[in-house]
Protein backbone atom coordinates (compact mmCIF):
# COMPACT_ATOMS: atom_id res chain seq x y z
CA UNK A 1 0.00 0.00 0.00
CA UNK A 2 1.27 3.08 -0.88
CA UNK A 3 -0.49 6.70 -0.72
CA UNK A 4 -0.20 10.11 0.34
CA UNK A 5 -1.16 12.70 2.86
CA UNK A 6 -4.11 14.09 1.83
CA UNK A 7 -5.04 16.32 5.07
CA UNK A 8 -2.87 17.97 8.03
CA UNK A 9 -4.80 19.19 11.14
CA UNK A 10 -4.03 20.65 14.22
CA UNK A 11 -5.94 22.72 16.83
CA UNK A 12 -4.08 25.54 19.27
CA UNK A 13 -6.81 25.81 21.46
CA UNK A 14 -7.96 21.63 21.53
CA UNK A 15 -11.65 20.40 20.38
CA UNK A 16 -12.53 19.74 16.89
CA UNK A 17 -12.70 21.02 14.14
CA UNK A 18 -9.23 20.92 14.11
CA UNK A 19 -7.68 24.07 11.27
CA UNK A 20 -5.91 22.66 7.87
CA UNK A 21 -1.91 23.17 8.50
CA UNK A 22 0.75 22.99 5.80
CA UNK A 23 2.70 20.54 7.60
CA UNK A 24 2.92 19.16 11.07
CA UNK A 25 6.10 18.69 13.09
CA UNK A 26 5.57 15.20 15.19
CA UNK A 27 7.42 14.15 18.03
CA UNK A 28 6.71 10.72 20.16
CA UNK A 29 4.45 12.92 22.37
CA UNK A 30 2.02 14.39 19.74
CA UNK A 31 1.71 16.81 16.94
CA UNK A 32 3.31 20.53 17.62
CA UNK A 33 0.71 23.03 17.78
CA UNK A 34 -2.34 20.49 18.32
CA UNK A 35 -3.62 20.25 21.80
CA UNK A 36 -6.66 18.06 23.24
CA UNK A 37 -9.09 19.06 25.60
CA UNK A 38 -9.85 15.65 26.75
CA UNK A 39 -6.18 14.33 27.97
CA UNK A 40 -7.67 11.56 29.42
CA UNK A 41 -9.03 9.84 26.45
CA UNK A 42 -6.59 11.91 23.31
CA UNK A 43 -3.11 12.30 22.92
CA UNK A 44 -0.09 11.17 25.39
CA UNK A 45 2.08 8.81 23.49
CA UNK A 46 0.24 5.60 22.42
CA UNK A 47 -2.05 8.23 20.85
CA UNK A 48 0.14 11.25 19.86
CA UNK A 49 -1.36 11.37 16.23
CA UNK A 50 -4.60 10.34 14.75
CA UNK A 51 -5.47 9.27 11.93
CA UNK A 52 -7.73 8.88 9.14
CA UNK A 53 -8.15 7.02 5.68
CA UNK A 54 -9.61 8.92 2.66
CA UNK A 55 -12.00 5.85 2.04
CA UNK A 56 -13.69 6.18 5.80
CA UNK A 57 -14.41 9.65 5.03
CA UNK A 58 -15.54 9.75 1.32
CA UNK A 59 -18.25 6.64 2.35
CA UNK A 60 -19.44 8.47 4.81
CA UNK A 61 -19.87 11.76 3.08
CA UNK A 62 -21.27 9.60 0.25
CA UNK A 63 -24.11 8.32 3.32
CA UNK A 64 -24.72 11.76 3.73
CA UNK A 65 -22.81 12.62 6.55
CA UNK A 66 -21.56 16.55 7.03
CA UNK A 67 -17.82 14.92 7.74
CA UNK A 68 -14.92 16.74 6.44
CA UNK A 69 -11.76 16.87 6.96
CA UNK A 70 -10.79 17.94 10.53
CA UNK A 71 -14.34 17.84 11.88
CA UNK A 72 -13.60 14.73 13.68
CA UNK A 73 -9.89 15.71 15.48
CA UNK A 74 -7.63 13.96 12.80
CA UNK A 75 -4.30 15.04 12.53
CA UNK A 76 -3.67 13.05 9.24
CA UNK A 77 -6.09 12.20 6.21
CA UNK A 78 -4.36 9.84 4.61
CA UNK A 79 -4.77 8.01 0.34
CA UNK A 80 -3.88 4.23 -0.61
CA UNK A 81 -5.39 2.36 1.72
CA UNK A 82 -7.96 -0.17 1.00
CA UNK A 83 -10.61 -1.57 3.56
CA UNK A 84 -8.73 -3.85 5.91
CA UNK A 85 -5.23 -2.11 5.21
CA UNK A 86 -4.81 -0.84 8.76
CA UNK A 87 -5.15 -2.31 12.20
CA UNK A 88 -3.56 -2.49 15.23
CA UNK A 89 0.26 -3.09 15.13
CA UNK A 90 0.10 -1.92 11.14
CA UNK A 91 3.32 0.54 11.04
CA UNK A 92 3.05 3.42 8.50
CA UNK A 93 6.34 5.27 7.11
CA UNK A 94 4.62 9.38 6.37
CA UNK A 95 7.45 11.17 5.05
CA UNK A 96 9.83 11.05 7.51
CA UNK A 97 7.88 9.73 10.37
CA UNK A 98 7.57 6.10 11.46
CA UNK A 99 4.44 5.59 12.95
CA UNK A 100 2.76 2.57 14.71
CA UNK A 101 -0.77 1.62 15.12
CA UNK A 102 -2.11 1.41 18.48
CA UNK A 103 -5.59 1.66 18.98
CA UNK A 104 -9.06 2.71 16.95
CA UNK A 105 -10.38 6.08 18.15
CA UNK A 106 -13.05 5.21 20.35
CA UNK A 107 -15.76 8.26 19.02
CA UNK A 108 -17.53 10.73 20.95
CA UNK A 109 -20.17 13.18 21.29
CA UNK A 110 -17.56 16.01 20.44
CA UNK A 111 -17.61 14.84 16.65
CA UNK A 112 -21.79 14.23 16.49
CA UNK A 113 -22.04 17.69 14.73
CA UNK A 114 -19.91 15.49 11.84
CA UNK A 115 -22.93 13.18 11.58
CA UNK A 116 -26.25 13.18 10.60
CA UNK A 117 -28.56 12.88 13.69
CA UNK A 118 -25.24 13.62 15.54
CA UNK A 119 -24.84 9.68 14.88
CA UNK A 120 -21.06 9.70 15.93
CA UNK A 121 -21.19 5.59 16.16
CA UNK A 122 -20.60 5.44 12.75
CA UNK A 123 -17.26 6.17 12.97
CA UNK A 124 -17.03 3.52 15.78
CA UNK A 125 -14.46 0.25 14.71
CA UNK A 126 -16.58 -1.80 17.41
CA UNK A 127 -19.40 -1.20 15.15
CA UNK A 128 -17.75 -1.12 11.57
CA UNK A 129 -14.72 -2.74 11.38
CA UNK A 130 -11.92 -0.64 9.99
CA UNK A 131 -14.26 2.24 9.75
CA UNK A 132 -12.62 4.45 12.11
CA UNK A 133 -9.87 7.03 13.12
CA UNK A 134 -6.96 5.72 14.13
CA UNK A 135 -4.48 6.14 16.87
CA UNK A 136 -0.53 6.13 16.30
CA UNK A 137 2.37 6.19 18.60
CA UNK A 138 5.88 7.19 17.04
CA UNK A 139 8.22 5.22 16.31
CA UNK A 140 10.83 7.98 14.56
CA UNK A 141 9.89 11.60 15.33
CA UNK A 142 10.22 14.50 12.01
CA UNK A 143 8.19 16.80 9.76
CA UNK A 144 5.44 15.74 7.59
CA UNK A 145 3.87 18.29 4.53
CA UNK A 146 0.79 17.86 2.70
CA UNK A 147 1.47 15.44 -0.38
CA UNK A 148 4.11 13.38 1.52
CA UNK A 149 4.14 9.84 0.78
CA UNK A 150 2.79 7.22 2.88
CA UNK A 151 3.85 3.62 2.50
CA UNK A 152 2.15 0.46 4.86
CA UNK A 153 5.66 -1.10 6.46
CA UNK A 154 3.76 -3.60 8.10
CA UNK A 155 0.93 -5.37 8.96
CA UNK A 156 0.30 -7.47 11.97
CA UNK A 157 -3.27 -7.29 13.05
CA UNK A 158 -5.40 -5.82 10.06
CA UNK A 159 -9.21 -5.63 10.62
CA UNK A 160 -12.00 -7.15 8.70
CA UNK A 161 -13.08 -5.54 5.31
CA UNK A 162 -16.31 -3.80 7.13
Amino acid sequence: MSGVVLGLHASLTGGVPKQPVEMLEVSETGCTGDQQNDQRHHGGPLRAVCLLEDWVLERLQQDGHPIYPGSTGENMLISGCSPGDLGIGSQLRVGSVWLSITSAAVPCKTIRNSFIGGQFHHLSDKRNPGQTRWYAEVIQAGIVRLGDEVRLVTTNEPTGNP
